[in-house]
C-alpha cells in the first residue's frame, strides 16, 4: 500500500517569498519593456545619422578633387601652373577609405552606442596632421573660410537640430577643417610618415568593437591555486588514510577571506544568484570555468575515454543491475537486486538487465539449497521468474543475463570470471547499478565500468571487514582490504550507496536503505492486524532466529549470550531455521554447552510454519541491514536486535527493541514475551516496501536526474546560474581515478599476484564448462592477443 503524506498549507513566509517575487518580475518587465523602446530610439536616430554621413562623405569626396586640395596658390607662378598631380592621387587613395568607413556604418552588425566613451575616435588624424600654417595668406584663408560658410550650412542646421546625438559627425566636421588649412604637400608627407591608413583603421575597428569582449577575467591567484591543489588531491589523502575534513578545512581557510570576492571578478552584472551561494567547492568551480571560458580552452575528457558509449539521445534509457548471486540462494545480493530490476521496470521509462552469476552443475550442488540444479540459463531463468511475480504479483518485464562465475569456498561467495562488464551490449551499456561493487571488482581484469557506461552507482551490501577480522591474521587483511576497497570503489564508481553506517567508509559514498520487503510480507503483517481488531490470538509460538548458519551470521553472539545468562532466561526456548557451512560445529557446540535451542532447516522466511512465532531475534553485528528484521517488523512481530549502526533505520519502528549490554539483552526478551506488538501504521507500512526504497534510491543515487536529463549530463546544484560546473573542465580526480583503474587492470592481469591474493585460480577468464553452458566463444577467441 503506498503512503503518502497529507497535503499541508505553505507557511506565511512562503506566501510572502512569492508575492515578492511576482512584484519584482513585474518591475523587471517593465524596465524591459523601457529599455526596448529606448533602444528603439537609438537605433532610429543611429540610422538617422548613417544617412546624413554617407550624404556627407559622398559631397566632401566629389567637391575634394576641386577644391579646397586643387585650389592654387595666389602668387604669379602658380596662375601658370596647373594643380599638381600629387594632389589628385591623395583623394583617389583617400576615396576608398572612406567607402570602408561608409560600409562599416552601414553594416548591420554595427552597434551603436551613446556612451561617451564610445564615440568616433579619430584621434589618428589629430595626431598625423600638425597645427596647421600661420603665415597663409590673409585673402586665401578669407576665401577659404567663405567656402566653409556656404559648404556646411545646411549641415549645420540639422545638427542643431539632433542637439547632442551628432556629436561624432561635429567631431569629424572638426578635423576635416583642420585638414582643409593644410598645403597638400605637407598632408601627403605627413600622411606616409605617421602611417595614417592603419591608425584610420585601427579607430574604425575601435567603433564596431563591442565592449562586452573588453571585459578581463584575472588568472587565478596564489590562493585559489592552492585550494584546487589540496581539493584534488583528496584521492591521494584517502588512500593514505587522511581525514577528509582535514582538507575540507584547509580548503575553507583557504578561500574565506575571498569569499566575498572571489567570484565577482568573473560573474556577468546582475547575476547575484551565484553570489549567494555558501559552497565552497561550487565557487571554486564557478571561477576555474570563468577562467577556462576567457580562455577559449575546451577539455575534451580524460584518460581512456570510451567514444562507444550507449547513445543517450534514445528516448528510452537503459539499466543494468549486476549482483553476485542469485536465486536460488537466499541471500540478500540474490533477492534484493532481484526486486529492484522488478520496481524498476515497473515504471516503464526505462528497459531494466538484471545481470546474474552462472555456476557450472558442481557448484550449483554446492550453493543451492536442497540439492536443487539446473542444467541451463533458461531452466534457472524460468524458476527466477515464477518465484518473484508469486511475491509481488505483478507481471515482471525485464532481461535476466548470466555471466560466468565461480564459488569460492575460502571465501563463501561467487567471484566473476572474465570480464563482466562485456556481457552487456554496447547498446544497452546507459546506467550500471553494481551490488556489491568491491565485490565485483576486486578481481575485474576488463575495460572499466565508468568508461563503458554513462553513470555507476554502487550499492554495498556487505560488511566484509567485520567479516575479516574474524579469520587468521584477520587485522593485517583487513587492512589491506580496506584500501584496496577505497581503490576499486573510487575507480569504478560514480556514486556509492551505503545500507547502514556498518559498512565501510567509501569514496563518494552516502547512506541510505535502498531496500524493500517482499511484498508478501507486508500482507502478513495486515492480516495480523485484523486479527487483533477481532480479538483472535495471532501469535502461538515464542522466539525463533533465522539466517544463514555460519558463525560471522550472528551464531556466535547468540550462544554466548544464551550461555552466559542461561539461568536468567531458565525457560526461554528458541527454535534456529537456517543451513551453512558451519552448521556442524554451531549445533555441537550449542549441545555441549547445554542451551535451549531447537535446530530447524533452513526455509523461507514467509513459511506459514515461522508466521506463528511472536519474537525475532537477531544478535548478529556483522550484518550491514538484516532483510530477515525488515521482514519479521513487516508480519508484525517483535523483533530484538543489538544496539548497532546496521540497525539504525529500525529503530523508528515501536516493535524493534535493542539493547546495549548482555543484561539489557535479557531485559527487552523478557519485555517482548510479556506484551503483544504494536499494529503498524500505513507510513511504517510504506517506509518498508519497495515502492519507498526505489522512492529513496533513485533519490540519493541521483538517478531520477540522470534519466530525466536527455543528454546525460546533469547540475545537481547551482541550476539557475549562468556559469555551471562543466565536464570541459579538466579534473585531477578523473585523471586519478584512471590512474587507479589502469594500475588496477595491470595488477589483476598478473595470475601470480591474483593467486596470491585469494583469487580461483584460472578466473582471469572463463573456462571450456562456461562457454558450453552460456554458448560462449572461447576466451582467446573472444579477445587474441594480437588484438593489441
Amino acid at each position: 500500500m503506498n503512503f503518502k503524506p497529507p497535503e499541508t498549507r505553505p507557511p506565511s513566509s512562503t506566501v510572502a517569498a512569492e508575492k515578492a517575487f511576482s512584484f519584482i518580475s513585474k518591475g523587471w518587465r517593465e524596465v524591459r519593456s523601457s529599455a526596448d523602446a529606448d533602444f528603439q530610439l537609438l537605433k532610429n536616430r543611429a540610422n538617422s545619422f548613417k544617412n546624413l554621413a554617407d550624404r556627407e562623405l559622398e559631397n566632401f569626396i566629389n567637391s575634394a578633387s576641386i577644391s579646397p586640395f586643387s585650389v592654387p596658390t595666389i602668387t604669379a607662378s602658380a596662375t601658370l601652373n596647373p594643380a599638381p598631380s600629387y594632389e589628385i592621387d591623395f583623394v583617389k587613395k583617400l576615396q576608398p577609405k572612406l567607402s570602408e568607413f561608409r560600409r562599416a556604418y552601414s553594416s548591420p552588425d554595427f552597434k551603436f552606442y551613446s556612451r561617451p566613451q564610445i564615440k568616433i575616435d579619430l584621434s589618428a588624424i589629430k595626431n598625423a596632421i600638425v597645427a596647421g600654417v600661420e603665415d597663409e595668406e590673409e585673402d586665401k584663408r578669407r576665401m577659404f573660410r567663405k567656402w566653409n560658410m556656404v559648404r556646411f550650412k545646411e549641415s549645420e542646421r540639422e545638427e542643431r537640430q539632433f542637439g547632442e546625438f551628432w556629436e561624432p559627425i561635429r567631431t569629424l566636421k572638426s578635423r576635416i577643417k583642420e585638414l582643409e588649412h593644410k598645403s597638400s604637400k605637407e598632408i601627403m608627407e605627413e600622411i606616409k610618415n605617421s602611417k595614417f591608413v592603419e591608425k584610420f583603421k585601427s579607430s574604425l575597428k575601435a567603433i564596431c568593437e563591442d565592449p562586452n569582449e573588453s571585459k578581463v577575467v584575472l588568472p587565478l591567484d596564489v590562493p585559489e591555486l592552492l585550494a584546487c591543489l589540496v581539493r584534488q588531491s583528496s584521492p591521494l589523502l584517502d588512500q593514505l588514510g587522511i581525514n577528509r575534513g582535514i582538507s575540507d578545512k584547509i580548503l575553507e581557510s583557504l578561500c574565506s577571506k575571498r569569499k566575498n570576492q572571489l567570484l565577482s571578478r568573473s560573474v556577468p552584472a546582475g547575476d547575484s544568484s551565484i553570489l549567494e551561494s555558501n559552497n565552497i567547492n561550487d565557487e571554486l568551480d564557478l571561477r576555474i570555468a570563468s577562467v577556462l571560458q576567457s580562455t577559449g580552452h575546451s577539455y575534451e575528457g580524460g584518460f581512456w575515454r570510451d567514444w562507444g558509449k550507449h547513445d543517450v539521445s534514445d528516448k528510452k534509457r537503459h539499466v543494468a543491475i549486476v549482483t553476485t548471486a542469485s536465486l536460488p540462494w537466499m541471500t540478500g545480493t540474490a533477492v534484493n537486486p532481484l526486486f529492484r530490476a522488478a520496481y524498476l521496470a515497473k515504471s516503464a521509462h526505462q528497459n531494466v538487465t538484471l545481470l546474474v552469476p552462472w555456476l557450472s552443475r558442481s557448484d550449483q550442488e554446492f550453493v543451492h539449497p536442497n540439492n536443487l540444479t539446473f542444467s541451463s540459463p533458461e531452466e534457472q531463468e524460468s524458476y527466477i521468474r515464477s518465484w518473484l511475480e508469486e511475491r509481488v504479483g505483478f507481471k515482471t518485464d525485464f532481461k535476466i543475463s548470466f555471466y560466468p562465475g565461480k564459488f569460492s569456498k575460502a571465501r563463501r561467495s561467487i567471484l566473476p570470471a572474465g570480464d563482466t562488464s562485456q556481457f552487456i551490449s554496447s547498446k544497452d551499456a546507459d546506467i550500471a547499478i553494481l551490488e556489491e561493487p568491491e565485490h565485483l571488482n576486486w578481481y575485474h581484469h576488463g575495460q572499466r565500468w565508468t568508461d563503458k557506461f554513462n553513470h555507476v552507482v554502487g550499492i554495498v551490501h556487505t560488511n566484509y571487514l567485520e567479516y575479516i577480522k574474524r579469520e587468521k591474521n584477520g587485522a593485517l587483511q583487513a587492512f589491506f582490504v580496506k584500501h584496496i576497497n577505497n581503490w576499486v570503489a573510487r575507480a569504478y564508481c560514480d556514486k556509492v550507496l551505503r545500507l547502514s553506517a556498518a559498512t565501510q567508509d567509501l569514496p563518494k559514498s552516502v547512506i541510505c536503505n535502498v531496500h524493500g520487503v517482499n511484498p508478501k510480507f507486508l500482507k502478513i503483517g495486515e492480516k495480523v492486524a485484523v486479527e487483533k481488531e477481532r480479538g483472535d490470538q495471532t501469535f502461538s509460538k515464542g522466539a525463533y532466529f533465522l539466517g544463514k548458519m555460519v558463525w560471522a551470521k550472528g551464531y556466535k553472539e547468540l550462544i554466548d549470550l544464551l550461555s552466559k545468562h542461561k539461568k536468567d532466561l531458565d525457560g526461554f526456548n528458541l527454535d534456529v531455521y537456517g543451513n551453512g557451512e558451519d552448521s556442524h560445529e554451531v549445533q555441537s557446540t550449542a549441545e555441549r554447552l547445554n542451551l535451549n535451542l531447537d535446530f530447524k532447516k533452513g526455509r523461507d522466511h514467509a513459511d506459514d510454519s515461522l508466521q506463528g512465532y511472536k519474537i525475532f531475534i537477531n544478535p548478529s553485528v556483522s550484518d550491514v541491514l538484516c532483510t530477515a528484521t525488515a521482514e519479521a517488523l513487516a508480519m508484525g512481530k517483535f523483533v530484538v536486535c543489538a544496539d548497532h549502526p546496521s540497525n539504525d533505520f529500525f529503530r523508528a519502528f515501536p516493535n524493534c527493541l535493542t539493547y546495549t549490554t548482555p543484561e539489557d539483552f535479557v531485559t527487552k526478551v523478557k519485555e517482548a514475551m510479556a506484551n503483544e506488538p504494536h499494529p503498524l501504521t500505513l507510513e511504517q507500512r510504506y517506509n518498508l516496501s519497495w515502492e519507498a526504497a526505489t522512492q529513496r534510491f533513485m533519490e540519493y543515487s541521483e538517478l531520477d536526474k540522470v534519466l530525466n536529463n536527455p543528454g546525460g549530463i546533469y547540475s545537481s546544484k547551482n541550476s539557475n546560474k549562468s556559469l555551471r560546473k562543466s565536464t570541459s573542465i579538466p579534473n585531477l580526480n578523473e585523471m586519478v581515478d584512471g590512474g587507479l583503474a589502469f594500475a588496477h587492470y595491470c595488477l589483476t592481469g598478473n595470475e601470480f599476484l591474483r593467486l596470491c591474493t585469494g583469487a580461483i585460480p584460472g578466473t582471469r577468464d572463463y573456462d571450456k564448462q562456461h562457454c558450453k553452458d552460456l554458448h560462449l566463444l572461447p576466451p582467446q577467441v573472444e579477445n587474441p592477443i594480437y588484438g593489441w
